[in-house]
């Protein structure tokens, strides 16, 4: 991640799609379908500013830090604001996902 257009294009891919999957976890909760395409709408967007960040980086690393970024935020969103539990092997499975992100910036 030494380009910073790079870094700005993934976070910001992260967070709508991030905001999407909430969408759609809000979609089943409510039973509302406005919520489905909020969500459908917000991952589209997500994957194109996502699509423009391979500019800048090769498109294993990009989708690998893009996937690990995501799944952290989702989980985290998750256990918060949805009180979701995670197991211990969840745990140990996001710190691998985390290390595999540093380990590639190595």
């Amino acid at each position: 991640m030494n380009n910073p257009y790079f870094l700005v294009l993934i976070l910001l891919a992260v967070v709508f799609e991030a905001v999407a999957d909430i969408s759609f976890k809000y979609a089943h909760l409510a039973n509302k379908q406005m919520w489905l395409w909020l969500g459908v709408g917000l991952y589209t967007v997500g994957t194109v500013i996502w699509a423009f960040s391979l500019r800048y980086e090769y498109l294993s690393k990009a989708i690998s830090i893009f996937t690990v970024l995501n799944l952290i935020a989702v989980i985290l969103v998750g256990v918060l604001f949805f009180h979701e539990n995670l197991s211990l092997l969840n745990k140990f499975g996001i710190g691998l996902g985390i290390l595999a992100v540093i380990l590639m910036q190595v």
